[in-house]
C-alpha cells in the first residue's frame, strides 16, 4: 500500500518525506528519473516505506499551485517581508514580489518589518495608504522588538507559506521568533550596499502546530521577461481597471493618446505607476529579442484580459529558457 506524504527537504538525491508526523528519507524510483520527472520542496508525493526510516517515492501527486526562482510547490499565499529601514523600503522591489505572486495566482500578506527603526510614522502611514485599498492584508512586525509576533504568527496558521523578500529583511530573524529552538541563521545589513545577505541555502519547509512555512534562499532574478508587455498591466489591478477605458486596444499606458489610465494618473500610487513601466521595459525588452529571432508580430485582443500570450502552465515553467522559447512561439502561431 503506497503512503502519501509531503516533500519538505532536498539535498542531493535525497527527499525528506514527512507522512502522519514521521519523517522519511527516500530516493525517487528510477523509472521516474528516466521520465524526468522534477520533484521540489511542497509537493505531495505517493512512497513505499522500505525501513522504518527510508522509503521510495512512486510519483507526485497533482499540484495546486506552483512558484519559480525558487522552486516550490502547493504554496497556498505569499507573505512578502519588506523592511521599514536597514535596507531602506524598496517599493519597486516590493512591487515586483506582488506581481510575481499575482501572476502565479497565489495570494499575498505583507509584512513590513524592522518597524522598530522607524524615526516616525509617515514611512508606516504610506504603506498603509498605496497597499490597503488594493485589498492586501498588511502587518507591521519587528522580530528584535517581539513587535506584532502574535499577529504574524495568526496569518500563517493553516497555510503553506513561503516568504518573500530581499535579504537582509529579517526573515530569518522573524522564523526564529516563531521557531524560537529552529535558530536560523542571520545577518545584518552591510553599511555599504545597504543590502543583507542570503543565509538561507535551500528551501525546506519549517512546522509547528497549525503553522508550515517555507524557508528559502530568496527569489533571485526576478525580471519579467517571461511575458509580453500587454500582459503587465493585469499584475497591477489598478492601473487595469482603468485601462479598460481607454480609446486603444494595444494601449501600454506609457504615452498615448487618449489613455484613461495616463489621464488618472493622480489616483494611482506613483511608486506603483513607476514599478509598472519598468516591469513594462522589461518585458519590451524580452519582445525585441523574440522578435529578432524570428517571432511573428502578436495580435491582442481587449476583452480578453486573461491572455494566453506566454502564459504556461506550471509544468512548463520548470523547463529551461529554451523550451520556453519554443512554447511561446506555438501559443503565438496558434492565435
Amino acid at each position: 500500500m503506497k503512503n502519501v506524504g509531503q516533500i519538505y527537504k532536498i539535498h542531493s538525491d535525497f527527499y525528506w518525506v514527512t507522512c502522519e508526523g514521521t519523517t522519511f528519507e527516500c530516493k525517487i524510483r528510477e523509472v521516474l528519473k528516466k521520465q524526468d520527472v522534477k520533484v521540489f520542496v511542497g509537493d505531495l508525493v505517493e512512497f513505499n516505506i522500505t525501513s522504518p526510516n527510508t522509503g521510495i517515492i512512486e510519483g507526485i501527486l497533482p499540484r495546486k499551485s506552483f512558484l519559480t526562482r525558487p522552486s516550490v510547490a502547493n504554496v497556498s499565499q505569499a507573505v512578502i517581508i519588506s523592511a521599514i529601514k536597514e535596507p531602506e523600503l524598496d517599493f519597486e522591489q516590493l512591487n515586483r514580489y506582488i506581481s510575481f505572486a499575482k501572476y502565479h495566482g497565489i495570494k499575498t500578506k505583507l509584512c513590513f518589518n524592522k518597524s522598530d527603526l522607524s524615526e516616525n510614522d509617515e514611512i508606516l502611514e504610506k504603506v498603509f495608504s498605496i497597499y490597503e485599498p488594493l485589498g492586501f492584508d498588511i502587518m507591521f512586525t519587528s522580530a528584535l522588538e517581539n513587535i506584532g509576533t502574535e499577529e504574524f504568527k495568526e496569518a500563517l496558521e493553516d497555510e503553506l507559506t513561503v516568504f518573500c523578500g530581499s535579504s537582509g529583511v529579517g526573515k530569518s530573524s522573524l522564523i526564529n521568533a516563531i521557531f524560537p529552538d529552529m535558530r536560523l541563521k542571520t545577518k545584518s545589513v552591510s553599511e555599504k550596499t545597504q543590502r543583507g545577505t542570503h543565509t538561507t541555502r535551500h528551501c525546506e519547509i519549517c512546522e509547528e502546530g497549525k503553522i508550515k512555512i517555507i524557508d528559502t534562499p530568496g527569489f533571485s532574478n526576478l525580471k519579467f521577461d517571461f511575458l509580453l508587455p500587454h500582459e503587465v498591466a493585469t499584475l497591477f489591478e489598478e492601473i487595469r481597471e482603468f485601462s479598460k477605458d481607454c480609446k486603444f486596444n494595444n494601449c501600454l499606458h506609457l504615452h498615448e493618446k487618449d489613455c484613461n489610465v495616463l489621464k488618472n494618473l493622480d489616483k494611482i500610487d506613483e511608486t506603483r505607476y513607476k514599478s509598472y513601466v519598468s516591469f513594462v521595459k522589461e518585458a519590451q525588452d524580452f519582445k525585441e529579442k523574440l522578435q529578432k529571432e524570428g517571432l511573428k508580430k502578436e495580435t491582442f485582443q481587449k476583452e480578453n484580459l486573461n491572455k494566453k500570450i506566454a502564459k504556461i502552465s506550471a509544468q512548463k515553467r520548470q523547463q529551461s529558457r529554451n523550451n520556453l522559447k519554443q512554447e511561446i512561439y506555438k501559443e503565438l502561431d496558434n492565435e
